[in-house]
């Protein structure tokens, strides 16, 4: 039977099963193994291609161009023989119906006509430990070790791709800026274009750009703002679309005191004129401290034009500390400006989160008080997650760079909390994660958007994050957001931290190179390590002690001394970390997606080719049940207070969604209490307030799970989950 023919099947009735309680009411999760089992039977052993030996198979698949042969040559072929035993050996199945299905309809490499696959899970596995090695033998077998068990899983361009001869980028996401000049505006769009084509998510920063009614050249009123651009964005987008594989994707931020952000939030409107609106791109806000200050007091707020202030201050508008020079900008008689009421906006940004779950929001002044860099932090990307500096490129007419500056690409992979909690040594496991995303960094090459190379080149960014937190803490029978939870999330990624600088100092002592400009960091003066040598960041609680026994801490002494080793050797990653939503790989690691809390105990798919299916959440067992508490069940301070727990160790973001019902439970929101329990705009500025005063770096989409049992603002992120 052809994988095109799966008319005559028995696992997606067995899958749609799990939706239909027992007699006794109780969740079939027994239909799950059944559609699994189903599964392997009926689709995976028939219609994989087979071979007498390794040596034939991976003849076979670099004499027909599926796989490259470089990289294998890096070995002696006893010793892939060898790697792939280890791998036999460990006698790796799927969990679920959900993570079988994922990986081979996604991840398995097929026979050109589509109609056999040519690879099993740990082949996969074997290519990117063997690619991601780079000949390093003893780095292969622990790569092999860490990916066969599930500890680590790589982005989903790089597990996809890796090993390859005809495959896309190992890195998808990008940020790049715009400055205000035509030169720049067409080279953002033919960015956008290239990095659409090589299966990019793209985020670009438009609060440089002159507002609507700018002067251009002196004439007043000539300039159209931000608006004709985002058109111009979308429509490279639709067109730049892989030959119609997948919709470009791109999000665009502009700052909250820019003149034409009443215009920017329309274009999601429902009741927007179609002239304005724009479908398919992301809207993110870059929101600083004075924006609360005013909303807070009541004020008004005034919108600055950038055009005047990059002439009064001589920098693009994104490199002004708005906060620092607000009352400066106000008195200010050669910059234009508006003024409408702080909370008019802030009301405006909650009606338009409740009809579409956009903007996005980056709190822009955290991000850059938290950042140990040097350098301004300007915008994030699709996901919300990736925080970095950049600086702008200067372009001539002749489209060339007269300066160039730097932009941004995200190599991403996470730690599946379950599994590396099992670890026999986690800061070898981290090590292992940081040397296989460094190879990553060191082979991109994206030559189409010089700025992205360069950032690239002067940075060596990774992000290390995290996937299956709740299934860790329901395991452990630990409510979501529970101070246990909190206390443990704070270990977790503390250690996570340590290990990543760890790993990133032995590789700057072995190659003597650190990033660019790392001389004028918090982590060469040493003051980035101030708070982890001035108390005890360990477990306190009797319970969180015993989840972390016979796994090493570090003490106050320890982190003293890696102090002292950073400030004499560097590091050789500008950014280590950062937790992406990673809603792809989360389903073949039988994971829950990133550090969230579940939508629903048994969650619905749809699949564009067979419909609905069934996934029940990961470990999901009477025992676990209780502790399976959906997102739109739990008071979202929670989930905020463990996203701010792992913040305070996370030197990028979180992508954080809030989980929102349309008709709130009585109960949840005490200043709800005798009020209409619609949810309202109210509820949400409560919301984002709360999360910037815990810390909160950025907040991702807002989805409201309606009284009709839909879903508003439950868009994909489809070239950055990993």
């Amino acid at each position: 039977m052809s994988l095109k023919d799966q008319t005559d099947v028995s696992y997606y009735r067995l899958n749609n099963e799990i939706n239909i309680p027992s007699k006794d009411g109780k969740i079939r999760l027994e239909k799950d193994k059944e559609a699994l089992d189903a599964f392997i039977k009926e689709n995976v052993i028939p219609n994989t291609v087979k071979f007498d030996s390794l040596k034939d198979r991976l003849d076979y698949l670099t004499k027909n161009n599926y796989i490259e042969a470089s990289f294998l040559e890096k070995y002696p072929f006893s010793f892939i023989e060898k790697l792939y035993q280890y791998l036999e050996d460990q006698h790796f199945t799927f969990k679920s119906f959900m993570a079988a299905y994922k990986f081979y309809a996604q991840y398995a490499l097929k026979t050109n006509d589509g109609n056999q696959y040519l690879e099993r899970y740990i082949d996969r596995t074997a290519m990117n430990a063997l690619f991601l090695a780079d000949g390093d033998q003893e780095l292969a077998m622990r790569l092999a070790d860490e990916l066969i068990h599930q500890r680590f899983q790589p982005a989903t361009p790089t597990f996809l791709n890796a090993g390859k001869k005809r495959r896309g980028e190992l890195i998808s996401c990008f940020l790049i800026q715009t400055t205000d000049d035509m030169n720049s505006i067409g080279r953002t769009i033919n960015s956008a274009l290239q990095l659409s084509k090589i299966g990019g998510g793209v985020g670009i920063n438009l609060s440089n750009l002159r507002a609507a009614g700018d002067p251009i050249k002196h004439i007043q009123g000539a300039a159209s703002g931000v608006m004709p651009v985002m058109k111009l964005l979308e429509d490279s987008f639709t067109y730049s679309n892989q030959l119609g594989q997948r919709q470009g994707a791109g999000v665009v931020y502009l700052s909250v005191f820019h003149p034409d952000i009443i215009d920017f939030l329309s274009v999601k409107k429902e009741n927007a004129d179609e002239k304005i609106r724009v479908n398919t791109l992301s809207l993110g806000l870059t929101v600083p401290d004075k924006f609360y200050e005013l909303a807070k007091n009541d004020q008004d707020m005034y919108l600055f034009s950038p055009y005047d202030v990059e002439k009064e201050y001589g920098v693009p508008f994104s490199y002004v500390d708005i906060t620092k020079e607000y009352d400066n900008l106000v008195a200010n008689e050669n910059i234009r400006k508006k003024k409408m009421k702080a909370r008019d906006l802030e009301t405006e940004i909650g009606k338009l989160q409740q009809e579409s779950g956009y903007p996005y929001i980056m709190n822009i002044d955290t991000a850059n008080r938290e950042n140990p860099v040097a350098g301004k932090i300007v915008m994030s990307n699709l996901c919300s997650e990736i925080m970095q500096v950049q600086t702008p490129s200067i372009i001539n007419d002749l489209q060339q760079y007269d300066q160039l500056g730097t932009d941004i690409s995200c190599n991403l992979g996470s730690t599946n909390v379950v599994n590396l909690m099992k670890s026999d040594d986690f800061g070898e496991s981290v090590d292992t994660m940081v040397r296989a995303l460094t190879y990553v960094t060191d082979e991109s090459k994206i030559d189409v958007v010089p700025s992205i190379r360069r950032g690239n080149d002067l940075s060596h960014s990774i992000g290390l994050g995290a996937m299956g937190l709740h299934s860790f803490l329901a395991l452990n029978h630990m409510y979501y957001g529970s101070p246990e939870s909190i206390e443990f999330t704070g270990v977790y990624f503390m250690l996570l931290n340590y290990w990543t600088l760890v790993a990133s100092n032995k590789i700057a002592k072995e190659r003597g190179k650190s990033f660019h400009n790392f001389e004028n960091s918090k982590y060469a003066d040493g003051t980035y390590f101030d708070k982890y040598t001035a108390k005890d960041w360990g477990p306190q609680s009797e319970k969180v002690k015993g989840l972390f026994k016979g796994t090493f801490v570090p003490s106050e002494k320890d982190w003293e001394e890696l102090k002292k080793s950073v400030m004499t050797y560097g590091l050789y990653h500008q950014n280590r970390m950062a937790v992406a939503p990673n809603g792809s790989t989360a389903y073949i690691g039988d994971a829950t997606a990133s550090i969230a809390p579940i939508v629903s105990r048994i969650e619905e798919r749809q699949d564009a080719k067979i419909g609905t299916i069934f996934y029940p959440a990961p470990y999901l067992s009477n025992d676990t049940l209780p502790y399976y508490e959906s997102a739109y069940d739990i008071d979202m301070r929670k989930e905020i207070d463990i996203f701010a727990e792992a913040q305070k160790h996370v030197d990028q973001s979180l992508s954080m969604t809030l989980f929102m019902r349309s008709t709130i439970p009585e109960g949840m929101y005490e200043w709800k209490n005798g009020r209409d329990p619609k949810m309202s705009t109210r509820d949400l500025t409560i919301l984002r307030n709360y999360a910037y005063h815990k810390g909160i770096k950025s907040i991702y989409y807002v989805r409201t799970f309606t009284d009709n049992n839909d879903t508003v603002g439950a868009n994909e992120c489809q070239s950055c989950v990993i």
